[in-house]
């Protein structure tokens, strides 16, 4: 429970001020600008089975993005899958799953923040060529820039994300569209899946990359705290995010391998040899604004587009980084809400009400990512995209056995949405919906996790250093406030759901699970909503 200050007055919450656009662009925010990451990347990986990784990805990111869509709208609290995880699992493996996520969302701040970088080198070739300090110098000002902004508030820091998302989304239509009008060809698909395709190594190094894509879905449940409404608008903009970026990046992907060079005098490597458009995207050298490069090429509208797509891209990869920002701090805010982080990571600020201590310290760590990036030159890119599958991969697995259990222990919670295919089970005399997709979903993102293991040697190496790194400073954290380490604390999570969905604004919500919740004996029948309210 969180404790009154010293006026005996509850202490400041999160304000409720994202929109169901805000919602939407908070998701598209982080999941949107993915693609302009991940498409050299997997290029590079995969080489003509770039779509195939694509698609493998895209199918675990649905089955992902609708077990998100179930838990936030049923448990709209800040936190996400970290949430989810520990209300399913229990203390430990909460800490992990947010832990983890901690990792992916410190991670897009540094990695967007580059990107951006790379965007504006398509429009200023000096960028790319300065000296690494003043890289470094230039991301690091963007960095306390946006951790500046998300420290005056979430209004402010969604009409960023709103105003940009909407703007990307006609731009990313028109490059699809047009691409595919004037430059895709599917002989050429054809003939560059079979004549460039990789062997398993680079493909399965295509596929844990890929993921990159549609890492961010989490991002609208973290935002469920402050959303108005949250069980009756998440369900339609995960939804409508899912089909967003699944099209993108399928499509993208497709285009790429299918595209004629539009200007072959263009595509000349060093030694002087002209390569199919894919190949160039996938050098090292352009991997960080293939979207860019890719617009380019397109008759006509190419002309047009060298001159505002990059700087589209850059302004994409700084809301991502936003996004990033306000993700790694409202997970810190819930994880120390249930005592898994220092009380200090929930203090909020009076005037904003932003959790300020967790906006500074992960950004900070972002910092620290940053360095290390910046010391690997070239490779940087590919260190923090390493740390990315890491870290989603392992998450998104927690959140699907989450979802199992959550089925199972509480099938009174009201669900606005339920992910389809649940088979009706009665054990111990409870009857509840076993989630086969669930299960799929489980294969498919531990699947990926086992890829980037085999493919990734920083990430196999870092992000189990960082899980552990985590697990001795919790053990450490717990130990000293008397809380057990591999043990749950005790949980009144009956009481705090009936206030999450009183002020969420779900009364209709809140008076069918009370109900059932007293059926049952679960809850006294003379515990008013007010009672449990002045309790937390």
């Amino acid at each position: 429970m969180l404790s009154k200050n010293a006026e005996g007055a509850a202490p400041p919450t999160l304000r409720r001020a994202v929109t169901p656009w805000g919602s939407y662009s908070w998701g598209y925010a982080d999941v949107g600008a993915d693609i302009y990451t991940a498409l050299g990347l997997v290029v590079g990986a995969a080489a003509g089975a770039a779509n195939v990784a694509f698609a493998f990805a895209g199918l675990v990111y649905v089955l992902v993005g609708l077990a998100y869509t179930e838990l936030a709208s049923a448990f709209p609290v800040a936190g996400g899958g970290q949430f989810f995880v520990l209300r399913g699992l229990g203390d430990i493996w909460g800490f992990i799953a947010g832990w983890a996520v901690l990792l992916d969302f410190t991670i897009d701040i540094a990695l967007f923040a580059w990107t951006m970088i790379g965007y504006l080198s398509a429009l200023v070739p000096a960028i790319a060529s300065t000296h690494p300090i003043p890289h470094f110098i230039v991301v690091l000002v963007v960095i306390v820039g946006l951790t500046l902004l998300n420290a005056l508030g979430v209004r402010e820091s969604s009409r960023l994300n709103e105003a940009i998302g909407a703007l990307d989304i006609v731009n990313e239509l028109a490059i699809l569209c047009l691409a595919a009008l004037f430059t895709f060809n599917p002989g050429v698909l054809i003939h560059t899946m079979q004549t460039h395709w990789p062997n398993s190594y680079q493909l399965l190094d295509g596929v844990s990359l890929a993921i990159i894509s549609f890492v961010g879905i989490e991002s609208i449940s973290q935002a469920a705290q402050e959303t108005e409404r949250p069980a009756s608008i998440i369900p339609r903009t995960s939804i409508a995010l899912i089909l967003t970026i699944l099209i993108f990046a399928l499509s993208y992907s497709n285009i790429v391998l299918g595209m004629q060079p539009w200007h072959p005098d263009q595509l000349v490597s060093p030694q002087g040899h002209h390569l199919l458009l894919f190949q160039w995207l996938g050098l090292p050298e352009n991997q960080d604004h293939a979207v860019a490069l890719m617009a380019g090429q397109i008759p006509y509208f190419g002309a047009l587009a060298a001159l505002y797509v990059p700087l589209v891209g850059a302004v994409l990869m700084l809301i991502s980084s936003n996004s990033g920002v306000f993700g790694a701090s409202r997970i810190a805010y819930s994880m120390a809400t249930y005592r898994l982080l220092p009380s200090a990571f929930a203090s909020v600020e009076k005037r904003f009400r932003t959790p300020i201590v967790s906006i500074l310290v992960f950004s900070g760590i972002a910092i620290v990512e940053l360095i290390f990036a910046a010391i690997q030159t070239d490779q940087g890119l590919a260190f923090l995209g390493d740390l990315y599958a890491f870290g989603a991969a392992t998450s998104y697995s927690l959140v699907f056995i989450a979802l199992i259990f959550l089925r199972y222990k509480d099938p009174y919670s009201p669900r606005a949405y339920r992910m389809p295919l649940g088979i009706p089970i009665v054990t111990k005399g409870r009857r509840w919906h076993f989630p086969v997709l669930a299960v799929v979903g489980f294969a498919g993102t531990f699947s990926i996790l086992v890829f980037a293991f085999m493919t990734h040697p920083i990430g196999r190496i870092a992000g189990p250093l960082w899980i552990v790194v985590g697990i001795v400073f919790y053990a450490f954290y717990r130990r000293a406030h008397g809380q057990p380490i591999f043990r749950s604390r005790r949980h009144d999570w009956v009481r705090d759901q009936v206030v999450v969905l009183r002020e969420a604004g779900e009364l209709e919500m809140m008076d069918k699970y009370v109900a059932e919740v007293q059926a049952i004996g679960l809850l006294d029948k003379d515990v008013s909503v007010t009672t449990l309210e002045r309790e937390k």
